[in-house]
């Protein structure tokens, strides 16, 4: 039975403007020792520099793996609850968005979820049946690929958050529900190079 492995993996830590930052980049080249040796097939990243700086150092130790960019992984809102579904501590944050702008999200989503979260198609007589991707992206995107796969409600993404350059899998088989093998696994990480991406004042 063919299986889809999605490695879904936050970009390293960045500046105020967008960039990587040292620790991004040896964030990221941990993470690359970590996937180092597994039959990964392809690594594909947001537009954003953050995340591209992140997929090509995570690429140095994956040789002759492609590196890609996706439109689909560009960091954005998937969906914007209704009032009824927004909890309090997001109050707020979604005033600035208009109908077009939500619209554009959750067709971006859509796109993502059709891309990605799917079982491979057969393969061919003497390719690997099995598809190992590994995704750069962004905190909401992953959020929105495991509510996803667990089926939950679409205001659901809001309670998930992912930390710079942690691993979270899911894998994909015909006929059975989505996987979730990890979520925000950080262990490639030193204690000082774990939470970044979080509030401080949550981070232990």
């Amino acid at each position: 039975m063919p299986i889809r492995r999605l490695y879904l993996a936050r970009h390293g830590a960045a500046d105020a403007f967008g960039e990587l930052t040292d620790i991004g980049r040896r964030q990221a080249g941990l993470l690359g020792e970590r996937l180092a040796g597994l039959p990964v097939d392809a690594v594909w990243h947001s537009p954003l520099p953050r995340a591209v700086a992140s997929a090509h150092e995570i690429a140095r130790h994956l040789p002759d793996v492609p590196v890609a960019e996706a439109a689909e992984l560009a960091d954005h809102v998937p969906y914007v609850p209704g009032a009824a579904e927004t909890p309090a501590s997001w109050a707020g944050f979604f005033d600035g968005y208009d109908d077009t702008e939500a619209a554009s999200g959750r067709r971006l989503a859509e796109a993502l979820v059709a891309r990605f979260a799917k079982v491979p198609d057969p393969g061919t007589k003497g390719t690997r049946p099995d598809v190992n991707e590994v995704l750069v992206t962004h905190a909401y995107p992953i959020a929105w690929l495991v509510r996803h796969a667990m089926d939950a409600p679409p205001s659901r993404w809001l309670g998930l958050n992912s930390a710079n350059t942690a691993l979270t899998v899911i894998e994909y088989r015909r006929g059975l529900p989505p996987t979730i093998v990890m979520f925000n696994d950080m262990s490639h990480l030193p204690p000082g190079l774990r939470w970044t991406g979080f509030p401080a004042g949550i981070r232990p």
